[in-house]
């Protein structure tokens, strides 16, 4: 059956800001957000004023009230929060799409801004009671702190080092993807990484972070925001843009016992516990793997990122290693380019948003690393962490 959603609404407008280290900029996330959103809507060719809804991450710190406020909206119809952090990114896109296509709202704009440390380290912090009612924040006290994991580089490791026990999967493999990446960025004169390329030795040598993975596995946290303006598919063609159109978005989980957290079960430690997402994304969109011309990959770490690919079904389970090392996700001349403008490791990492940003680039023509002839673009959210989203994009 076909997904009644599928080209009924597309992204008009996309804005960001530069991106800087964290706590490097001495803005403030909201101003961010500000800005942003402005670019957006400039670039789509709409009034700020016109804007009648908004979604957002759930840990997003500039609330859609004061933004819709400072922004001189006139009336707001539909406001949202997509649960969690990465895991948001496509499912933000999903429910303005709903909302559109449901006449709730005209024009939504999603957006993210970050500023300074998301996460800062938990180790030696005594733990509230509050934080204990919590069903996930008791899980990570009490079974994983006191062997030491107490921020994402460390328990997301310990599924790198499963894949790579269970299918021989190497440190070097989780480079290329790094590597890759890296230079993808060096064309993006707004990555963070830009002007600093890296090799395979560069990142067998860095410094060990969290085994197995290295300096160059982990996303770096950054200061920025990017925001994008969704409205019908008819609306869209009147604007300043070539609209974008959603071909197809999907989100959710598994079993009950995979929500939040892959770490909460064994059965799918080595995956990115996506499955489920990919299958309902391939049917909305009426194609498969082999019908997707670029990738906007989430990744907080190289690991998810292959555990991800093999999710979607760009290889087998187990086969994401040689996949990767084999220069498929290269650009140019790669089967599937990935993270095209240098992603969470090499532009910026803002929970993804800026990876959706390049998707839209990309389906427009205009990225600085341009897959030639690209019609469709996958964009996923973080992995790992339920319920999760992705989307599909097309020209």
């Amino acid at each position: 059956m076909e997904w009644n959603l599928r080209d009924r609404v597309a992204i008009a407008g996309i804005g960001h800001t530069r991106f800087a280290r964290a706590g490097a900029s001495g803005r403030t996330a909201f101003s961010l957000a500000v800005e942003a959103t402005l670019k957006a809507c400039e670039d789509a060719g709409l009034s700020p004023k016109e804007i009648d809804g908004f979604v957002t991450y759930g840990i997003e710190t500039t609330d859609p009230y004061t933004l819709a406020q400072t922004l001189g909206v006139t009336r707001t119809r539909f406001m949202d929060r997509y649960p969690g952090g990465g895991e948001s990114l496509a499912g933000t896109i999903h429910h303005a799409a709903m909302a559109i296509a449901s006449g709730a709202a005209d024009v939504v704009v999603s957006y993210r801004s970050l500023s300074g440390r998301l996460i800062p380290t938990q180790a030696g912090r005594a733990i509230t009671s509050a934080e204990r009612v919590s069903g996930n924040e008791a899980f990570r006290w009490d079974f994983l702190q006191p062997f030491g994991a107490f921020i994402p580089n460390q328990f997301y490791a310990m599924q790198a080092r499963r894949h790579m026990i269970d299918f021989g999967t190497t440190s070097r493999q989780f480079g290329a993807i790094a590597v890759s990446q890296n230079a993808n960025a060096q064309r993006n004169p707004n990555a963070i990484h830009c002007g600093r390329p890296i090799t395979i030795d560069d990142h067998q040598n860095g410094p060990m972070i969290a085994d197995p993975y290295r300096l160059h596995d982990c996303t770096q946290e950054a200061d920025g925001a990017g925001a994008v303006v969704v409205v019908s598919s008819e609306r869209a063609r009147s604007l300043r843009q070539p609209p974008v159109y959603l071909l197809a978005a999907a989100e959710g989980s598994g079993r009950p016992d995979q929500l939040y957290n892959q770490l909460r079960h064994q059965g799918r430690f080595n995956t990115a516990g996506m499955e489920e997402v990919a299958r309902d994304l391939y049917t909305r969109a009426g194609i498969g793997p082999a019908g997707i011309d670029v990738a906007q990959v989430f990744e907080t770490f190289t690991g998810q990122v292959l555990m991800a690919l093999e999710d979607f079904g760009f290889c087998r389970r187990g086969e994401g290693g040689p996949f990767v090392e084999s220069g498929a996700i290269a650009w140019p001349g790669g089967a599937l380019p990935i993270n095209t403008a240098g992603g969470g490791l090499a532009e910026g990492y803002i929970h993804g948003f800026n990876n959706l940003i390049e998707g839209v680039r990309q389906m427009r023509g205009d990225s600085t690393c341009q897959v030639e002839g690209a019609n469709t673009c996958l964009v996923t959210s973080g992995p790992s962490a339920m319920p999760s989203s992705a989307l599909i994009l097309r020209r």
